[in-house]
């Protein structure tokens, strides 16, 4: 069945929409290698993954692996989150010592510690808006957006009724500071690669 007929059929049901059936479509499309799908607020994105953009990423995991073990950090991994049709995939993310998968085999956001999201030209607007709003809404107590075409970095802390509280904005080169936080630790970012 197509994606369209899925849909079709849906709406002659009356079902309601959910993150489990649009995942299903994307599973059944053909999505080529390289590429990142995820659902904010029931739109779905895919976008091309770049050298600049996996380099950052792999950096910030590495340096996470010095506090998490393996199993803890993820990329790119569907995780729920609280909004409407809400199933990211973020670049990074750190998961607390007793996470555990929910009944459909799915990590918690209430497990989630850290994520870091780098900037994509056509989802710049989702990392700064709708999905930086449901993190602070799950409670996520670190949250880092990582810019390469600005060449700045902004962390989010302290998740407050739907919002955060602080918020701090470096260039590349500047470290990230850490340590007052679950995460506990300093990420360097002299070596992230600007667009």
């Amino acid at each position: 069945m197509t994606v369209l007929a899925d849909r079709i059929e849906m709406a002659d049901q009356g079902k309601e929409l959910s993150l489990d059936t649009m995942f299903e479509w994307l599973e059944q499309m053909h999505i080529p290698e390289g590429f990142k799908t995820e659902i904010v607020e029931g739109g779905i994105f895919v976008t091309p993954q770049r050298d600049t953009h996996w380099d950052i990423i792999a950096d910030i995991y590495d340096q996470l692996r010095t506090a998490y073990p393996r199993q803890r950090v993820k990329s790119d991994v569907r995780i729920d989150y609280p909004g409407h049709l809400n199933g990211f995939a973020s670049d990074v993310v750190a998961l607390a010592k007793d996470a555990r998968k929910d009944g459909k085999g799915h990590w918690r956001h209430q497990d989630v510690e850290f994520v870091a999201e780098v900037i994509s030209r056509d989802t710049a607007r989702n990392d700064y808006g709708p999905k930086k709003a449901a993190y602070a809404a799950a409670g996520v107590p670190v949250y880092l957006i990582v810019d390469p075409y600005t060449g700045a970095w902004h962390l989010h802390t302290l998740p407050q009724d739907g919002e955060y509280r602080g918020t701090l904005s470096l260039d590349f080169g500047e470290e990230i500071d850490l340590t007052g936080t679950v995460v506990g630790l300093v990420l360097k970012t002299d070596e992230f690669p600007r667009d």
